[in-house]
């Protein structure tokens, strides 16, 4: 996907299932991904936007879900998606003091892509989420425009960088340097061929709880490091989860409730003061805006052809949230504070992973 050497590069391959392409979320066809990134001393923020389909999402909207393992965040645009369980916007994440810009910002970005929006017909609800980077980020400073978030739109591509990047550039992950991280399973099924694309926001986590594959490397570092780093979960994370796999509202909310599965596996406990919320959506099928004459048609798969997508979405998050570890790289950011990057610390420690 691109230069950069992810856990896969390091001969880790997390789980039994196949993964895609470009083991990214863009292998879910018609999604892409852009970042503005802002890095610059105190400023260590972005904004990271996923395009969900290449039409207008509003004319178009998509089967869509979420769910919140832990409510300890913020969220726009969540409630309408529970009630009618579609989505009609492309999704930005961001930091926690810019989720108000960000919204402003794909307002205009809609409305001017949309000029009966309010007129014609109703509003329109837009999807924006967020972890908070105040560690290595001045967040007082709001520094994330609504030009950035046009930016990150516009920038939008099937391939993208990971870790320090976009909305992660100030993220923390296992009290190391976070971020973005994505990651994908193929779906057999009898019927064809689907995918499971996962893209993760990770700000959570303690040094040592990591695990990788079963190995306690966080606790193997931090004996290493002989430094007593912070020890308190104060982060969040947010998953995106994109298919194309043929579901209901119902079935596609299923799905997405086994991503604290993947967290787990990397070491989560999910703790008091880390907010996780999931977001999904299917390409499968598109609900028109406009009402036409005839009824709907959905289709959704068989109730057992779940526990495939169980196992695919969980593995796909345990590893897009490694992948936001191994692609990070060292911030030193407001006030001086900082995090190294993982690789880095594997490196001084000549450890293997």
């Amino acid at each position: 996907m691109n230069k950069q050497k992810r856990l896969r590069d390091y001969g880790i391959g997390i789980g039994r299932m196949e993964v895609g392409t470009l083991n990214s979320i863009t292998d879910v066809e018609g999604v892409t991904v852009g970042h503005v990134t802002l890095s610059k001393g105190n400023m260590q923020t972005g904004v990271t936007a996923i395009v969900p389909h290449q039409g207008n999402t509003f004319k178009e909207k998509l089967i869509a879900s979420s769910h919140v393992i832990n409510g300890f965040g913020k969220t726009m645009g969540t409630i309408q998606m529970e009630e009618l369980g579609v989505l009609e916007t492309p999704i930005i994440l961001t930091n926690t003091l810019s989720i108000g810009t960000a919204a402003d910002a794909l307002f205009q970005y809609m409305l001017e892509n949309n000029p009966e929006i309010g007129r014609t017909t109703g509003t329109v609800n837009p999807i924006v989420g967020e972890c908070n980077d105040m560690l290595l980020n001045d967040i007082r400073g709001q520094h994330v425009k609504k030009e950035h978030v046009f930016q990150a739109l516009q920038n939008a591509s099937t391939e993208f960088l990971e870790g320090s990047v976009g909305a992660g550039t100030g993220m923390l992950c296992y009290s190391l340097k976070g971020g973005i991280g994505t990651s994908s399973r193929r779906i057999p099924l009898d019927h064809g061929d689907y995918t499971i694309g996962i893209l993760v926001l990770s700000n959570f986590g303690i040094l040592s709880d990591l695990m990788i594959k079963g190995r306690a490397i966080g606790l193997e570092l931090k004996e290493a490091l002989l430094k007593s780093w912070e020890e308190k979960d104060k982060g969040s994370v947010m998953v995106i989860v994109a298919t194309d796999l043929p579901v209901s509202e119902r079935q596609l909310n299923r799905i997405i409730k086994r991503s604290v599965a993947g967290l787990s596996r990397t070491g989560s406990i999910i703790t008091h003061g880390s907010g996780e919320v999931v977001i999904g959506f299917s390409t499968a099928t598109k609900i028109p805006h406009d009402k036409s004459a005839d009824c709907l048609t959905i289709p959704t798969i068989h109730e057992e052809d779940m526990d495939i997508a169980f196992r695919a979405v969980g593995e796909a998050v345990e590893e897009a949230v490694l992948n936001s570890l191994i692609t990070a790289t060292h911030v030193i950011g407001r006030d001086g504070n900082e995090r190294p990057a993982f690789k880095d610390l594997l490196k001084e420690f000549d450890m293997q992973l």
